[in-house]
C-alpha cells in the first residue's frame, strides 16, 4: 500500500480551476499609523483565479486588484491613497499578484509569488491556510482560503510620509495582507 498524497489528507480537496468569489471574499490590509494604532482597509474590486493541482504544491494563483477601490473608512485618507503620494492610480490602476510555487513547510503551505505595484514587482510569499472544499447549495464546489503576508510599502515605490514631532512617522512601512477567499470551481 502506497502512503497516502497531501491532497488525501486534506477533507474534501479538489483538484481543478476556481475562481475568485469577490462577494464573498476580502482583500484586506492593516498598517500602523500615528506610531499608535493600525489602520485597516481593504479593496472591493478584485478579481483571480486559482488552480488546485492533483497535488496541491502543483497549485497557482494569479490575481488582480483595481487599487481604485481602496476603502479605510475614510473618504479623505481614501483619495490621498489614491494619489501620487501613494498608489498613483491614474498611472498604476492596478496590483497583481502571480504564484511562481507553492512549498509544503512542515504542515504549513506557503505560496511563493510575485507582486506588482507601481509598476515594481517583488517576490512576496503567502503563509496559506485551507479553510475547506464543499457543495455549495446551487450545485456546484467551493472552496476557502486565508493568506497572509508582510511587505515593506518602500519596496514598491509607496514612500510618501510626514514625520512626527515626537518622533516617529505618521504611517508604518511594514503592511500586513490579510486575504479571506472564498472561490467557486469552474465548470
Amino acid at each position: 500500500m502506497t502512503a497516502p498524497t497531501t491532497a488525501t489528507r486534506i477533507p474534501g480537496y479538489v483538484a481543478g480551476t476556481w475562481n475568485i468569489d469577490p462577494v464573498h471574499s476580502e482583500v484586506g490590509f492593516s498598517v500602523r499609523h500615528m506610531m499608535v494604532s493600525k489602520v485597516r482597509g481593504r479593496f472591493t474590486t478584485f478579481s483571480g483565479q486559482l488552480v488546485t493541482g492533483e497535488d496541491p504544491v502543483s497549485s497557482s494563483v494569479t490575481a488582480e486588484i483595481d487599487l481604485a477601490s481602496i476603502n479605510t473608512g475614510q473618504e479623505q485618507r481614501d483619495a490621498h491613497i489614491r494619489s501620487a503620494d501613494f498608489f498613483e492610480v491614474e498611472k498604476y490602476p492596478t496590483m497583481t499578484y502571480r504564484s511562481t510555487g507553492v512549498r509544503n513547510e512542515g504542515g504549513e503551505f506557503i505560496v511563493d509569488g510575485e507582486l506588482t505595484l507601481k509598476g515594481v514587482t517583488r517576490n512576496v510569499p503567502l503563509t496559506l491556510e485551507l479553510n475547506g472544499f464543499g457543495p455549495d447549495p446551487y450545485g456546484g464546489t467551493r472552496a476557502g482560503f486565508t493568506a497572509t503576508a508582510e511587505i515593506n510599502r518602500r519596496d514598491f515605490g509607496v514612500n510618501f510620509n510626514a514625520a512626527l514631532e515626537t518622533g516617529g512617522a505618521v504611517v508604518a512601512d511594514k503592511v500586513t495582507i490579510h486575504l479571506e477567499i472564498e472561490a467557486v470551481l469552474a465548470a
